[in-house]
């Protein structure tokens, strides 16, 4: 049987020191798992449960090179966002996962970036709707090359920062997320059946803000490198 259409294309990310590919299957995200972002963000810091959202796989760009990588400015925003963020890999999933077990589940971490709408977010905030404009858009989670647990183990503390044209924008600690990576998976887990290529960005640091076109950011985390971007 024939498909109508050509398939499309499915997202994979480059391995650190493998030729091989890590497909992706779903791309979910934790808000506001820094103390200090919630506050700036204008809520209550306390340790709440989390929350999720969404985006597409297709809307990850891979940003492997040495180069920085053209990123597009989307439509429909004069508020665009950047949100540095550690990415977590699944290499298997599964429904109510313990939070003991839970990091036996992953493959490898990334740096990666959750790129955001803010006018949109703050009009559907204001509104009581959803965030995929917001959130969703075409290229908004730029993401680095998988750096599997067998060569890094499991990063829980360092810093995360990023860089507006060398200027230090964002500056924060892994080890400062209200909610840890096993907590994420084991919470996601009773509403989500995990699985197998599914990533978790894991929330930003506080000093989140506007880019515009021509600049560029450099998002790093200790441990798993940097990508750089300019903005287009």
């Amino acid at each position: 049987m024939l498909s109508v259409i050509p398939n499309p294309p499915r997202i994979a990310l480059p391995i650190v020191g493998s030729a091989d590919l890590f497909p992706v299957r779903r791309v979910y995200c934790v808000g506001r798992n820094y103390a200090a972002h919630a506050l700036e963000m204008g809520k209550d810091p306390e340790r709440e449960p989390p929350f999720f959202f969404m985006k597409p796989a297709d809307a990850l760009q891979i940003v492997a090179g040495p180069h920085a990588a053209e990123h597009p400015y989307p439509p429909r925003t004069e508020n665009y966002h950047f949100e540095v963020e550690m990415v977590v890999a699944l290499s298997t999933g599964g429904a109510d996962i313990a939070v003991a077990s839970a990091l036996d589940h992953v493959y490898g971490y990334a740096v990666g970036l959750d790129m955001t709408r803010r006018d949109v977010q703050d009009e559907a905030k204001r509104l009581a709707r959803p965030w995929d404009l917001a959130k969703a858009a075409d290229a908004s989670g730029p993401i680095g090359p998988l750096h599997p647990v067998s060569a890094i183990g499991h990063p829980d503390h360092g810093a995360i920062t990023l860089d507006v044209d060398g200027t230090e924008r964002q500056r924060g600690d892994l080890s400062e997320m209200l909610w840890s990576v096993s907590e994420q998976i084991a919470y996601l887990s009773a509403y989500f059946t995990l699985q197998p290529g599914d990533l978790i960005f894991t929330g930003t640091p506080s000093g989140v803000g506007a880019v515009t076109r021509g600049q560029t950011l450099r998002a790093a985390i200790d441990g798993l490198g940097a990508i750089e971007l300019r903005v287009v």
